[in-house]
């Protein structure tokens, strides 16, 4: 790896990290606007125009507040459980390409940090971590409320992964790839996923859901049962870790959604070739169509919320283990059939 690539990775870091912490700040804005909307209210209107600053004016309030660490709790473990609850969705962040490559000083650089052949791979492996940053908030906390929260959360994540997993198999059996890149390339010299493995998309988005804890799916955090769940203990930056934590994971799955199957950077009528004969414009114009489709999908996480009612816990469980693991099991057996030469 020369000075360029080493140069150009970092730059890469950089601007990754930092817009998707500055999503993660302004997302609670666009969920506090677009629950108004829904419920015909005005929504945040006194901070900035149209409140735009108000996530500024929070972030500060949050970082100024007295940190409160309990006498009661395990201190190591207490401190570490916000970090697992937002590096995850960084790390995952790596392996997702955001558009077609750039040219540089002459040089093809991809917008993306890591282009592994087992990309698929590192996402659940890193995605299977977030749940320790809940787990170990729960029971470094010693107290009640946020020990069945983080019970709760062991095993709706875990129970949800495995529908996860399987519900995109059905995409690598078509792409014969583990490859990011390649399954978005696919699919703009094919037809999206979501038209080939509809169930499939079905059976991802639910779990998506479910694994960053939202409505329907927020019984590790139930108000009403749970005050707080597993961050009741929290005060100051390390509560909003763990809030930037839900929306750092609401993007990144937002963002998977987007290459596995709704074609990436892909435009309708539009090839490879295409994109390629624009130059960095074609560059910028996929990256700005990867970024609309992902926030349509972080717009249906707060239509979702704010339309469905929580779950029961059994029914939860019933959900992951009746329905979407037999499902996804029907839909690998199915796309097999039909790959069949």
């Amino acid at each position: 790896m020369n000075v360029f690539d080493i140069a150009a990775s970092l730059a890469k870091i950089i601007i990754l990290t930092h817009t998707t912490l500055i999503l993660a700040m302004y997302m609670p804005w666009v969920e506090r606007k677009v629950s108004a909307w829904i419920q015909d209210r005005v929504g945040p209107n006194r901070v900035g125009y149209a409140g735009l600053l108000q996530p500024i004016a929070d972030t500060f309030k949050f970082i100024f507040k007295e940190d409160v660490v309990p006498g009661h709790v395990n201190k190591t473990l207490f401190v570490l459980a916000p970090c697992f609850a937002v590096i995850p969705s960084l790390f995952i962040l790596a392996v997702i390409p955001f558009g077609p490559a750039v040219q540089v000083m002459g040089q093809s650089v991809d917008l993306v940090i890591a282009d592994l052949g087992v990309g698929i791979l590192f996402v659940f492996a890193f995605s299977g971590l977030a749940v320790y940053g809940i787990v170990f908030a729960g029971w470094a906390s010693n107290s009640k409320y946020p020990m069945l929260g983080g019970v709760r959360a062991s095993a709706q994540m875990i129970s949800y992964e495995i529908c996860l997993g399987l519900s995109v198999v059905g995409i690598f059996m078509g792409a014969e790839s583990l490859r990011m890149l390649d399954i978005v390339q696919q699919q703009i010299d094919g037809s999206w996923n979501i038209f080939t493995q509809p169930l499939g998309f079905l059976i991802f988005a639910i779990a998506a859901f479910a694994e960053t804890n939202r409505l329907p799916f927020d019984l590790p955090e139930a108000e009403t049962e749970l005050v707080a769940g597993y961050h009741t203990e929290y005060s100051s930056i390390k509560f909003t870790m763990f809030f930037a934590g839900e929306y750092a994971a609401m993007f990144v799955f937002a963002a998977l959604v987007t290459v596995l199957f709704l074609g990436g950077w892909d435009l309708p009528f539009m090839d490879s070739a295409s994109f390629a004969a624009m130059g960095n414009w074609g560059a910028l114009l996929g990256f700005a169509v990867f970024l609309v489709k992902s926030f349509m999908f972080l717009l249906l996480y707060v239509w979702v919320r704010f339309t469905l009612p929580r779950f029961r816990f059994d029914q939860l469980m019933n959900l992951g283990w009746k329905v979407l693991l037999p499902l996804a099991l029907v839909n690998i057996l199915i796309t097999g059939f039909l790959n069949l030469p």
